[in-house]
């Protein structure tokens, strides 16, 4: 489904993007438009699913995780239901946030977290190297990081494609 965006609709995304706290008030002066307006734009990009939820960005750091890590891994071998094993284990692990199906040598790619590296080990030892058909695991600890994924550059085009479902 393709969905119709103007400058007004990106000027709401970029700011519900930067602070989803503000008010429809506060997005409505910003644009110039008048409270149910303002609402209903934001209302129809929620429906569509341009907008999938609000969230607090929380800080890695003031949590306690001190590391970051991209972990590499290989299965076994790729079925349907050996990948859908894996995917249910990955998933279950709170340390993973971000998951991810490649192409390339491996077959997926997690980003995980840890408070240190002794806390990453045991996690890359107790719960990485034991999911289910792992063939190899190969980790990369993040130094420093320089840009964090937080925004999605807003398309210039009038029309986008909206998701098909959840």
């Amino acid at each position: 489904m393709k969905i119709d965006l103007d400058d007004v609709d990106r000027q709401l995304l970029g700011a519900l993007q930067r602070n989803a706290r503000q008010t429809t008030g506060e997005l409505a002066q910003m644009t110039g438009l008048s409270q149910s307006p303002c609402w209903r734009r934001i209302r129809r990009m929620e429906e569509a699913g341009l907008i999938q939820g609000y969230h607090a960005r929380l800080s890695r750091s003031a949590l306690g995780y001190g590391v970051v890590a991209f972990v590499s891994v290989s299965i076994d071998f790729q079925t349907e239901a050996r990948s859908a094993e894996f995917v249910e284990a990955v998933r279950a692990i709170p340390e993973v946030v971000m998951f991810h199906g490649v192409t390339g040598l491996a077959d997926f790619l997690l980003m995980v977290v840890a408070e240190d590296l002794e806390d990453f080990s045991q996690l890359l030892q107790r719960k990485l190297h034991r999911l289910p058909g792992v063939k190899q695991v190969q980790s990369s600890i993040s130094l420093q990081e320089f840009k964090r994924f937080d925004d999605l550059p807003l398309p210039a085009k009038a029309a986008v494609n909206a998701p098909a479902g959840p």
